[in-house]
């Protein structure tokens, strides 16, 4: 899972937000799909852009994700590597496109979680919105507080 970090939980939830507020959303579309969103936000590239450099390799963001290479210097490999510098892993991205991933997926709740589609935008919301909680949960059990013990006179 992705490393957790403030930058990333930011992301996570702006996208959410922004898919909330009616941001262009369409499940085949390269560059405004659950990762092409989560790409505006984390690169600040258009979603012209991204898909655009999508169009020059194969396949959807599963596919492109697993022929990956970090020294291609394709376009997409470069934002992809963008994406990895953020925290995530290409799992990670992998189970964002079919909101797949069981530890997030576990904290919804059950009748939910059984009715989630991966192309729907309500599901992609309530996924980023689980993960950011999940990647806050370990954030802050990771939190080193100093030891404020001392002496009353």
């Amino acid at each position: 899972m992705a490393t957790a970090s403030l930058p990333l939980l930011t992301a996570l939830r702006r996208t959410a937000h922004k898919l909330q507020q009616g941001t262009p959303y369409m499940w085949g579309h390269m560059g405004c799909c659950n990762c092409g969103n989560l790409a505006q936000e984390l690169t600040k590239l258009t979603k012209a852009d991204i898909h655009a450099y999508a169009l020059q390799g194969r396949g959807d963001w599963r596919e492109q994700v697993e022929e990956y290479c970090p020294t291609s210097g394709l376009p997409m490999d470069l934002l992809i590597s963008d994406m990895l510098n953020h925290g995530l892993t290409t799992t990670d991205l992998q189970h964002l496109e079919r909101l797949s991933d069981p530890k997030i997926k576990n904290q919804i709740p059950l009748d939910r979680r059984n009715q989630m589609k991966h192309n729907v935008r309500e599901d992609v919301v309530l996924y980023l919105k689980t993960w950011a909680d999940v990647l806050e949960e370990e954030l802050l059990a990771n939190v080193q507080l100093p030891n404020l013990s001392f002496e009353l006179a």
